[in-house]
């Protein structure tokens, strides 16, 4: 395998591995309970509709005017949470809104763990001076708590959240986003990710050459017919480590 200047990571799926489920009902009376203690009172089903219709009228004004498909369109949490304080005479500040999502996470999250090697792949990488990046289908609000509760926030060189960017993979326009601001040419990256529709389709739209991870969480789509340039039958990151670095 050729070695790249730059290494760009899908996050959930590929370095971490996290089950979530926002469907039960106790995790809705979990975040009413919450939203509660705040003086915002819903019953768990009130809220779990108000926050859906929040959702999708976010969605809509982005579509709007962000000029791609809905399914490419990543909302950013807050203004939703926002709207739902404020629908009960709330006026929630940012420290707030960060604490609300943090709630709501938690409550969700099943499992949540970094896949074995994550932090060394990274490191090891940064250390041979080459540039790690992040390109992840995710919200900040999540997303960066994550990070640091796992250890890998300061893995990479730069950070890119779909929800702060407004696109998700595999909106090209988040792929060139990152390109742009880092000064990089797709063909000096090779994007690494479990997805053949979402990580494996960005890097095809710009003709950036792809490594396909397979994962628990990975569609249902054989490695071979992922598209990728190159392909591992299942995730061991340690085992990627070598293969990047041709270290035996």
């Amino acid at each position: 395998m050729r070695q790249y200047p730059a290494y760009i990571f899908d996050l959930y799926g590929t370095l971490v591995d996290i089950h979530t489920d926002e469907r039960r009902p106790a995790f809705w009376r979990q975040i009413a309970a919450d939203f509660a203690t705040h003086g915002a009172a819903y019953a768990p089903h009130a809220l779990r509709e108000a926050y859906l219709r929040a959702c999708a009228a976010e969605t809509t004004r982005l579509a709007q005017t962000g000029g791609c498909p809905e399914e490419e369109i990543e909302i950013d949490l807050a203004p939703v949470f926002s709207a739902l304080y404020s629908a009960k005479g709330i006026a929630a500040d940012a420290a707030l809104i960060a604490e609300t999502a943090w709630q709501f996470r938690r409550a969700s999250t099943c499992h949540l763990r970094a896949y074995a090697g994550a932090a060394e792949l990274l490191q090891a990488l940064r250390a041979q001076g080459r540039r790690v990046l992040l390109l992840s289908n995710a919200q900040a609000l999540f997303t960066w708590p994550e990070l640091r509760q796992l250890g890998l926030a300061d893995g990479f060189d730069a950070v890119y959240i779909s929800s702060s960017c407004g696109f998700r993979k595999p909106a090209r326009q988040f792929m060139d986003r990152l390109l742009t601001e880092q000064r990089l040419s797709p063909e000096d990256c090779l994007m690494i990710g479990n997805d053949p529709n979402s990580d494996m389709a960005v890097a095809n739209a710009v003709g950036m050459d792809s490594f396909y991870l397979r994962s628990a969480t990975s569609p249902d789509i054989a490695p071979e017919n992922a598209a990728a340039t190159y392909a591992q039958a299942h995730i061991d990151l340690r085992r990627l480590k070598k293969e990047l670095l041709h270290k035996e």
